[in-house]
Formats: C-alpha cells, sequence, structure tokens
C-alpha cells in the first residue's frame, strides 16, 4: 500500500513537471533557472534535516558517489530536458523519456547483474508501445528536421543520465546512505555544479518578475525536486530501479489528463488504446506473478494423526 501511495505521487508531480517548464523556458537563461530551481530546492532540503536534527557527515567516498548522483541527475539530465524541450514538444520530450525505463533495465542487468523477469521487458516494452499509440498522430506528422532530431537526441541524452544517475542511487542505498541527507547533498552539489557552468560560460544573471514563472519555479523547486525525488528514490530502494521507472512510462497520461482539462484535449481512439496498454503493461512490470502462484498452489502439509 505505501509502495502504491509512493508511486502515485510521484507519477503526478513528475507528470505535471512538463508543463511547468515550459513556464521556465525563454526570458531566463536555461542553466541559470535550473540553478535557481535547485538552489531553492537545497535549501529547503537542509533546513528540514537541520529541523529533524538528521545527521549529514558521511565519508569522502560516499561523498564522490553523492556528487556523481547529483551530477547525473540534478544537472545534467535537466539541462538536457530544458534545452530539448526548446526544440520539440513537452508531448514528445515525454515519449521520448520513457526510454529511460529500458535503459533502466539495462544498466540495473549491467552494473548489478540482477536478472530480470521476462514479464518485466514484456510489460515495458507494452507501455512504451501504448505510449507511442498514445500520442501516434503527433508521431505520425513527425518531420524529422534537424530541430526535431536535435531535440529527440536530447532527451534521449537525459533518459541515459537520469538512468545512470538511478544505478549511483541505488548503491548509495545499498551503502546504507539515508535517502533525505543524500538528496540534500545532491541538491547542494548540483547547485553548485550548475553555478559553475553559469560562471565559466559567462551567461548572466537574470530573473523574471511574472507569476507564471515564478509559481512554476516554486512548484518545480518544492514539488518536482524535493518531494518527488525523496518519493522516488524510496520507490528505488523497495522496489529496485526496473519497477520503480515505470513511473516513467505513466508521465505522458498525466499530460493527457492535465491537457484534457486545462487544454481542451479531444479523446480519441488512440487515447484510450494507449492508456489500455500502458495500464496492462503496468501491471504486468508490478504484479509478481510467481509469488501469487506460489501462494495459490502452495502445497498443503500433511494432516497430523488425531492422538487417542
Amino acid at each position: 500500500m505505501q509502495n502504491m501511495l509512493l508511486y502515485l505521487i510521484t507519477v503526478l508531480i513528475w507528470g505535471s513537471t512538463w508543463i511547468a517548464i515550459e513556464f521556465q523556458l525563454g526570458e531566463v537563461a536555461i542553466e541559470v533557472s535550473l540553478l535557481y530551481r535547485f538552489a531553492l530546492s537545497a535549501l529547503l532540503m537542509w533546513l528540514f534535516c537541520w529541523w529533524r536534527r538528521l545527521p549529514m557527515r558521511f565519508s569522502g567516498r560516499n561523498h564522490a558517489f553523492i556528487v556523481l548522483m547529483a551530477v547525473l541527475n540534478f544537472a545534467l539530465n535537466y539541462l538536457l530536458i530544458y534545452q530539448a524541450q526548446l526544440h520539440i514538444t513537452s508531448a514528445m520530450a515525454a515519449i521520448a523519456f520513457t526510454t529511460m525505463l529500458l535503459m533502466n533495465i539495462v544498466n540495473t542487468r549491467l552494473f548489478f547483474g540482477k536478472p530480470v523477469a521476462k514479464r518485466i521487458y514484456f510489460g515495458a516494452l507494452m507501455g512504451i508501445v501504448g505510449i507511442a499509440v498514445l500520442f501516434y498522430p503527433d508521431l505520425d506528422g513527425l518531420d524529422l528536421t534537424n530541430a526535431s532530431l536535435i531535440g529527440l537526441l536530447l532527451v534521449l541524452g537525459s533518459a541515459l543520465s537520469a538512468s545512470l544517475g538511478n544505478m549511483v542511487s541505488v548503491r548509495n542505498s545499498r551503502a546504507g546512505l539515508p535517502i533525505m541527507q543524500v538528496n540534500a547533498w545532491g541538491m547542494l552539489y548540483g547547485s553548485v555544479a550548475l553555478a559553475l557552468l553559469v560562471w565559466f560560460s559567462g551567461t548572466p544573471f537574470s530573473f523574471s518578475s511574472s507569476p507564471a514563472y515564478i509559481i512554476s519555479l516554486v512548484y518545480l523547486a518544492l514539488f518536482g525536486s524535493v518531494i518527488a525525488f525523496a518519493t522516488y528514490f524510496a520507490l528505488l530502494k523497495r522496489m529496485g530501479p526496473e519497477k520503480a521507472s515505470y513511473v516513467i512510462v505513466l508521465f505522458p497520461l498525466v499530460a493527457v489528463v492535465l491537457s484534457t482539462l486545462f487544454e481542451d484535449f479531444v479523446w480519441t481512439g488512440y487515447t484510450f488504446a494507449g492508456f489500455a496498454l500502458v495500464l496492462a503493461g503496468n501491471a504486468l512490470v508490478l504484479t509478481p506473478f510467481a509469488k501469487i502462484k506460489a501462494l495459490l498452489f502452495k502445497p498443503k502439509l500433511p494432516a497430523q494423526p488425531m492422538l487417542p
């Protein structure tokens, strides 16, 4: 039950961030907006850890892995995502990012040698096919111009960066590092990395006073970064990357629901078919058929003879 709650929170928040990112593009440079986002997130995380009096000291080796996780998950990943949405729509970016699910499955096998059940491969592929069906009209009309191709490659690079960051997060969890403190340090290191990028690139600092920019920035920092990463890393620790990352496949579904409510999105046969495939794939990935079979067909113990 707790896993399902974590799953739901992560999907709803991260699924809505694709729309919020659109309000961050334009007036302020991408790397500067990301610096604002993760600096605010780091501040909130450190205040929370200070309020809870959580221990914040780690070994130098563990700090090195936290830095690596931060660069992959909190800096490079989002730099590529934001850049991609300058070239392609948020819907197309969300579709391409679902490839992270398969990357996580392959990387889990490569880095940890963990065998992956066949149903997880089938479920992941079914979910990705469902996303393709869901947005088939957009895919069918896609003209792979230079801009579109660059956008898609940027999203694929972002998915790879996030997947590798997930592997580092799994390593940190296995080393017994607590999620909240690691995220606090990670967002601080991510902010430092972004600040260095801004400094060395000579990007000017600017800020937009528009309500849309400020509200989306606070939402992305508090919900999209602090809360969603905490719930997602908790899922990584509980379920493993191949199952936890299935939330990536559900992001576009949330975007469709939001578009239906706020942008007059029209449902078609493709929409219903895509939903069915994604939900079926989700059930296939998450249902432990071997355990259910073991429970249903558990051998009965022989009856004990009654004593006279």
